[in-house]
């Protein structure tokens, strides 16, 4: 199941003290030792399948493993991960001798004033990479030496502290595109189920609409592919295996099943549903609607 982790989630999951800045011209930056925080309902520090909404940069010491969509990494002992809240995933400790360091950001932080898109133009953050690389020992001394200047300036009272802040992030990030992806594991037998439970989880959670200027994010098979980090050909190719029914006509399913909802339980226009559900012109609408259904959505409502 994917869960929606927001800023204050995160720190109450684990138990911080919330730190670091956040505000509308600095985003939000923090720094953590990972063997100082644990989930504090659990006591354990296994992260379940996640939609973020933060990025974030982990340095990984330890057996363990980073498990996405369809497909496994086995990190044998030092790794760098970069996570970005478009691409679920759920870390696993496989012994009790995990140690490292991690950043969290907002999109807002690298770029301040400027549109987040630009972060994830970056290759490291393209949906489909494998974001997870092994390091050697001489790498992580040069990765910690980077985490541990972080944790020095952030609790610095230097005016300037987040432009350098902002540098170290990018230098991490310049750091991770220069080193070469882990191999992914095949997850053959347990894939296809993941990937359609993760792909209805995601489809579920764009409903209900409201209010009628929210408009629906994802709608293509690409959208949901790119979110799930899999090719839109296999994402097809898995549900029509589990379900019998193609990406395309699951979603076209789910958006006319909201429609006749938004027509019987809401006063909101036809106009205002069209644009909801990602119709740019009404008529388009109407005649899709009409074409599944055999009304138009003025005598479906009527």
């Amino acid at each position: 199941m994917i869960t929606n982790t927001s800023l204050e989630d995160f720190y109450h999951r684990n138990g911080a003290s919330f730190h670091g800045e956040t505000s509308k011209e600095l985003g939000h930056f923090n720094v953590f030792e990972a063997e100082k925080l644990f989930n504090k309902a659990t006591g354990e520090r296994i992260m379940p399948y996640s939609r973020r909404a933060y990025y974030k940069i982990s340095w990984l010491r330890g057996k363990s493993k980073a498990e996405y969509a369809d497909k496994i990494i086995d990190i044998q002992k030092n790794a760098l991960l970069f996570a970005t809240p478009k691409i679920p995933y759920r870390w696993l400790p496989e012994d009790g001798n995990q140690t490292g360091m991690f950043c969290i950001f907002t999109p807002d932080f690298l770029s301040p004033g400027k549109s987040a898109v630009l972060l994830d133009e970056l290759p490291i953050f393209q949906p489909g990479q494998v974001p997870v690389f092994q390091v050697s020992e001489t790498e992580i001394n040069e990765i910690e030496y980077i985490f541990r200047k972080m944790q020095r300036e952030l609790d610095a009272d230097y005016q300037y502290k987040y432009d350098l802040l902002r540098t170290l992030v990018l230098e991490l990030i310049h750091y991770g595109q220069k080193l070469q992806p882990m191999l992914a594991i095949s997850t053959a037998q347990n894939a296809s189920e993941r990937i359609s439970s993760l792909f209805i989880e995601l489809l579920e959670r764009q409903f209900p609409l409201e209010p009628p200027h929210q408009k629906l994010g994802l709608r293509t098979a690409k959208d949901y592919a790119d979110r799930l980090a899999v090719h839109v050909n296999h994402l097809n190719k898995v549900l029509k295996e589990v379900t019998g029914s193609t990406t395309t006509e699951i979603i076209s399913n789910r958006i006319i099943q909201e429609a006749k909802i938004l027509l019987k339980q809401t006063h909101w226009s036809v106009s205002e549903i069209a644009y909801a559900l990602g119709y740019d012109a009404p008529a388009h609408f109407s005649k899709y609607f009409k074409k599944q259904t055999s009304f138009t959505p003025v005598a479906f409502r009527s």
